[in-house]
C-alpha cells in the first residue's frame, strides 16, 4: 500500500498521463478522450481530498510537513533536490484547485456540445457554427461539437497538471517548470481557435507580456541559488543564518538587500502571471479562448499562481519588517501595484458590455486586492481571499459560459444576427435559465461581498480590517473605492443580463443548458456561499464568539510569532456593508430601466468623456501600442533587420565572400593557371610530340621492322664489344 507521500507525489501525475493518452492513442475518439481527462482530473481530485484531510487533521503540519525529496541533478558535491510539500498554505490551495479543476472538466463536456451532430461548415480553429437538423418535418439549426474536442482535454489537462505541480513544490525550481508550463498551455488554449486573427494576437499578447515578468523572476531565482545554494523553501526561510544574511547583505543595485532585490525580482513574476498594472493588458484578451479556459486561467491557475508564490516567498519578501516597523521595499511595491491594479481595473469593469470582459477586469481588480493585503502585512486575509476568489470567479465564469451558450442557441434559432456575449443584446434572462441566473446571482453577491452570508464578504473584510488596523489609510480607501465599484458593475452585469426584459429575439429564446453544465454551477455556488464561514474571524461582533477562526488559524500557522494579528474595529465593518449593499443598490437602480439593445448607457448619458475613457480602458493598449510595440518593431525593422542584419552581417558576409572570390581569381590567373595548369599542359604536350615522332616509325612493314631490329642488334654488338676490348 502507498504511504501518504507516496500518493502526494502522484497527484499531479493522472492528468499528465492523460494528456499524453489522448493526444497519442484517443485524439480521434471524442467520447473516449473526455472520459480519459475526466479520470485524469478526478483521479487527482480524490488523492487531493485524502491528502487535505490527512493535512487538516495533523497537528504540527507547519513545523512538519508531509512531504518528501529525491536527488535530482548533481552539483559540485553535493545534490540538486526536488519534492512534494503539503504543509498549511499548500493544502487550502491544492483543495480549491482540486474542485475548481474538477467542476471545469465536467462543464467543459457540455459546453463543446459533446453528442451534438457535427456542422458541415464547422472548420477545425475556428468556433462551431452549429449543425442542421431536420425533426417534426421542419429543419432547423442546433448547436454542434467543436471540431478539436479532443485537443481541448488534452491541453487543459497538462494545464491542471501544471498548477497541481506549482501547488506541491517545496522548492523555486519545479515551481518555476510548473509556471512555466501554465504559459505554454495558455499561449495554446486562448489561441485555441487559431482561425480567428484576434485568438491569435490574444494568444501572442499573452505569451510575451507574461514573458517580461518570467525573465525577472528567473533572474531572482538565480540569484537566490548563488546566494544560498538551495533553492527549497525550508533550507531557505526556516534557516535563520541565510535569512540573515539575506537581509543584512547589500546588493549591487539601488543599496538594496539581496532579501529587498530578489523579492522585488520575483514580484515582478507575478506582475505578468496574475495581470498586475503596467502587464495586466494580456487578460482580458484572453476571453478570446473558449470560456473553460477562462475559468482555468482566471480562477483554479495561472493567475493564482502568481499570488501563491508571493505566499509561499513572503517571508524572504517581508525580510526584517514588524507589523510596528516601515514596510520592506517589496511590500511597498506590493501595497502600491495591488491598490492601484484593484481600483484602476475596477474602473474599466464599469464600462464593458461583453460579459466576459467585465469579469476580466474584475479578476485583475481582485487578484489586486490580495497583492495589496500581502503588501500590508495580511497574509492570510490575502490567502482567504485567494481561495474565497476562486471559487466564486469560477462560478461566474463558468455562469457567463452558459449565459453565452444560451443565447448561442437562441441565436441559431432565430437565425439574428447579434452578439451573444454583448450585455445590451440579452435581459430577461432569469425566467430562460433559472439555474444559471440562481447561481450566477450567488457568485455575484459573493464578488460584491454581500454581508454575512456570501464568502466574499468574509474575505474582503478581513482584507480592509487589515488595512485599517496596520494604519495603511491609503491602501484601506482605494480599496475600499474599488469594493464600491465591485458591487455597482455587479449590479449592472446582473441587470442587464438577467432582469427586465429580453431586448432581442435571441434572448427571448434562449434556453437553460443541460445538467452538465449547471450540476458544477450549483456546486461552485455552494461554496461561494459556505467557504467563507471558515474564516469568521473571532474578533467579529456576534458571529465571532461562535467560530473557531479555523482559517485564520490552520494558515496563520505559516506565519512567524512576530507578524502582526489581524484584528477588526467598527470602521472597515461599516465600510464594507456601505459599499457592498450601495454599490449593488445604485448598480441596479441606474441600469433597471434599460431596455433597448442600441440605447446609450446609462453612464455615457451622464457622463460621456468619462465613460469613453473608461471604455477604451485608458487608452493603455494604444499607448502601447504606439509608444512602445511600434518602436520595436521600427528598431526590429530598422536597425535589427536593415541595418545589423542586412547591412553589417550580410555586408561581412558579402565582403568577406567578394574578397574570397578576389583571391581565387589571383591565384587562378597568377599560379594556377600558369604554373600548375601551365606545367601540367607542357608535360601532356611534350608527351604528345613524343607520341607524334614514334607514330611515324610505326609504318605497318614487316621488312622496315626486321632491318631496324638488325640495326639495333649490330649497334648494340657493336657496343658490347667496344667495352670488352677497351678493358
Amino acid at each position: 500500500m502507498l504511504s501518504l507521500n507516496s500518493l502526494i507525489w502522484l497527484i499531479p501525475l493522472p492528468p499528465l498521463v492523460a494528456f499524453m493518452l489522448i493526444v497519442l492513442l484517443t485524439n480521434k475518439r471524442k467520447g473516449l478522450s473526455h472520459w480519459i481527462a475526466l479520470g485524469g482530473a478526478g483521479l487527482s481530485f480524490l488523492v487531493s481530498m485524502i491528502v487535505f484531510v490527512k493535512a487538516i487533521t495533523t497537528r504540527g503540519l507547519a513545523e512538519s510537513p508531509l512531504g518528501s525529496a529525491i536527488n535530482w541533478l548533481p552539483a559540485a558535491e553535493k545534490w540538486l533536490k526536488i519534492g512534494v510539500v503539503v504543509d498549511p498554505l499548500s493544502a487550502v490551495v491544492l483543495f480549491f484547485v482540486a474542485w475548481t479543476e474538477l467542476m471545469i472538466f465536467i462543464y467543459s463536456i457540455g459546453y463543446h456540445n459533446y453528442g451534438q451532430p457535427a456542422g458541415k461548415e464547422d472548420r477545425a480553429g475556428l468556433p462551431p457554427h452549429g449543425a442542421e437538423v431536420r425533426e417534426h418535418g421542419k429543419t432547423h439549426k442546433v448547436p454542434s461539437i467543436e471540431p478539436m474536442y479532443a485537443r481541448f482535454f488534452a491541453f487543459i489537462s497538462v494545464f491542471a497538471f501544471a498548477m497541481l505541480l506549482l501547488v506541491l513544490s517545496d522548492n523555486l525550481l519545479t515551481l518555476y517548470i510548473g509556471w512555466e508550463i501554465m504559459g505554454f498551455c495558455s499561449y495554446f488554449l486562448i489561441g485555441f481557435w487559431y482561425g480567428k486573427d484576434s485568438a491569435r494576437r490574444a494568444a501572442v499578447k499573452a505569451f510575451i507580456t507574461t514573458r517580461i515578468g518570467d525573465v525577472f523572476m528567473l533572474l531572482g531565482i538565480a540569484a537566490l541559488y548563488t546566494l544560498t545554494g538551495t533553492l527549497n523553501f525550508r533550507e531557505i526561510f526556516h534557516n535563520p543564518e541565510t535569512m540573515s544574511m539575506l537581509t543584512n547583505t547589500l546588493s549591487p543595485v539601488f543599496h538594496l538587500s539581496w532579501a529587498g532585490l530578489i523579492g522585488v525580482l520575483l514580484f515582478m513574476g507575478t506582475i505578468g502571471k496574475s495581470a498586475q498594472f503596467p502587464l495586466h493588458v494580456w487578460l482580458p484578451d484572453a476571453m478570446e479562448g473558449p470560456t473553460p479556459v477562462s475559468a482555468m486561467i482566471h480562477a483554479a491557475t495561472m493567475v493564482s499562481a502568481g499570488v501563491y508564490l508571493v505566499l509561499r516567498t513572503f517571508p524572504l519578501l517581508s525580510a526584517g519588517w514588524s507589523p510596528e516597523g516601515a514596510l520592506t521595499v517589496p511590500m511597498t511595491a506590493m501595497a502600491v501595484v495591488g491598490a492601484f491594479t484593484a481600483l484602476f481595473a475596477a474602473t474599466i469593469a464599469v464600462a464593458q458590455n461583453d460579459v466576459k470582459r467585465v469579469l476580466a477586469y474584475s479578476t485583475i481588480s481582485q487578484l489586486g486586492y490580495m497583492i495589496a493585503a500581502l503588501g500590508i502585512g495580511a497574509y492570510t486575509a490575502a490567502a482567504f481571499h485567494l481561495v474565497t476568489h476562486a471559487f466564486f470567479k469560477a462560478l461566474l465564469f463558468l455562469g457567463s459560459g452558459s449565459i453565452i451558450h444560451g443565447m448561442e442557441h437562441g441565436v441559431l434559432h432565430t437565425g439574428e444576427h447579434v452578439d451573444p456575449q454583448d450585455m445590451r443584446n440579452m435581459g430577461g434572462l432569469r425566467t430562460k435559465m433559472p439555474v444559471t441566473f440562481w447561481t450566477f446571482v450567488a457568485g455575484g453577491l459573493a464578488l460584491s461581498g454581500f454581508p454575512l452570508i456570501t464568502a466574499g464578504f468574509w474575505s474582503k473584510d478581513e482584507i480592509l480590517s487589515g488595512a485599517f488596523n496596520g494604519g495603511h489609510l491609503a491602501v484601506f480607501i482605494t480599496l475600499a473605492v474599488a469594493a464600491l465599484l465591485t458591487a455597482f458593475y455587479t449590479a449592472r452585469q446582473i441587470t442587464l443580463v438577467f432582469l427586465g426584459q429580453p431586448r432581442t429575439k435571441a434572448a427571448e429564446h434562449a434556453s437553460e443548458n443541460k445538467p452538465v453544465m449547471t450540476v458544477p454551477l450549483s456546486i461552485l455556488a455552494f461554496f461561494a456561499i459556505v467557504i467563507g464561514w471558515v474564516g469568521i474571524p473571532k474578533a467579529f461582533p456576534g458571529l465571532g464568539h461562535f467560530s473557531p477562526a479555523w482559517f485564520q488559524t490552520f494558515v496563520g500557522l505559516m506565519l512567524p510569532e512576530t507578524a502582526a494579528e489581524e484584528g477588526h474595529s467598527p470602521v472597515p465593518l461599516l465600510t464594507s456593508l456601505v459599499v457592498a449593499l450601495g454599490g449593488l443598490a445604485l448598480g441596479w437602480w441606474v441600469y433597471r430601466k434599460f431596455k433597448d439593445a442600441h440605447a446609450k448607457d446609462p453612464l455615457e448619458i451622464g457622463v460621456k468623456p468619462v465613460f469613453k475613457v473608461l471604455q477604451n480602458k485608458y487608452f493603455v493598449d494604444e499607448f502601447y501600442q504606439k509608444y512602445i510595440i511600434n518602436p520595436c518593431l521600427w528598431f526590429a525593422d530598422k536597425v535589427v533587420y536593415q541595418f545589423l542584419d542586412k547591412t553589417v552581417i550580410d555586408g561581412a558576409l558579402h565582403g568577406i565572400a567578394a574578397l574570397g572570390m578576389k583571391l581565387g581569381n589571383l591565384l587562378r590567373f597568377g599560379f594556377d593557371l600558369p604554373v600548375v595548369n601551365g606545367a601540367g599542359d607542357g608535360l601532356a604536350g611534350g608527351t604528345r610530340g613524343l607520341g607524334g615522332l614514334l607514330r611515324k616509325v610505326q609504318t605497318g612493314k614487316v621488312q622496315q621492322y626486321m632491318t631496324i631490329a638488325l640495326a639495333s642488334i649490330v649497334v648494340i654488338g657493336l657496343i658490347i664489344l667496344s667495352f670488352v676490348i677497351s678493358s
